[in-house]
């Protein structure tokens, strides 16, 4: 089965997570971490999943999943230890035209959630189309140690740095160059260590020496 990569934006959608042991808290994490609207079904909670209900992070239904509960969600995880449970609500939210997810069923998808590391705004993802998870999971602990934190803080830097070369260099080749520079290992080397500042300082001075003549 082919997929299409994709990132979603679900910021204020209303998901719906059916499940309530550790495999859904995963996912109602995660869609909380994108700012989803997040209702959670199922007669049982992890620790986690009820503070996520008494602090109001999320509407709780406390009740095993029931026909009808599944209508009016963009998205729809289907994470309980019933595949007959799993498949009749992905079948009924699929109909009501959401977006559904059966965790260990990829043929039920509509989607499937690859492994991530995550550095702020940095996202980097790994998928095996299902077909082994376990592959996803070391591949993506050996990107999380050649890709650490230092490339979250770049991003943010970058973003702060962004309007203030634009005004400098009114060339958009001036400022590709600058942004060719900015990805320097010494840059990164300069996040890792905490010395933001002189990060900073070596783009600026990149964008300071653009169309000086020597």
């Amino acid at each position: 089965m082919a997929y299409y990569p994709i990132n979603l934006r679900i910021s204020g959608r209303r998901c719906l997570v059916i499940g309530g042991g550790e495999v859904a808290e995963r996912k109602v994490t995660a869609l909380l971490a994108a700012e989803a609207i997040v209702t959670l079904c199922s007669p049982m909670l992890t620790p986690l999943l009820l503070d996520f209900s008494k602090s109001g992070k999320i509407t709780y239904i406390n009740t095993a999943y029931a026909a009808g509960l599944a209508k009016n969600y963009f998205i729809v995880i289907c994470a309980t230890s019933d595949s007959t449970v799993n498949t009749l609500a992905a079948q009924e939210a699929r109909d009501a035209g959401a977006l559904v997810n059966v965790v260990d069923a990829p043929d039920l998808c509509d989607f499937t959630v690859p492994a991530q590391v995550v550095n702020g705004d940095l996202v980097l993802t790994v998928s095996t189309g299902g077909k082994s998870p376990a592959l996803a999971s070391w591949m993506r602990k050996d990107l999380a140690k050649h890709y650490g934190p230092e490339y979250g803080l770049y991003l943010d830097m970058i973003s702060r740095l962004r309007q203030e070369i634009k005004e400098r260099l009114v060339s958009s080749a001036e400022r590709q160059v600058v942004w060719r520079e900015a990805l320097d290992e010494e840059v990164f080397c300069l996040l890792a260590a905490g010395r933001m500042d002189e990060a900073e300082e070596k783009i600026r001075n990149a964008a300071g020496c653009i169309g000086v003549e020597s």
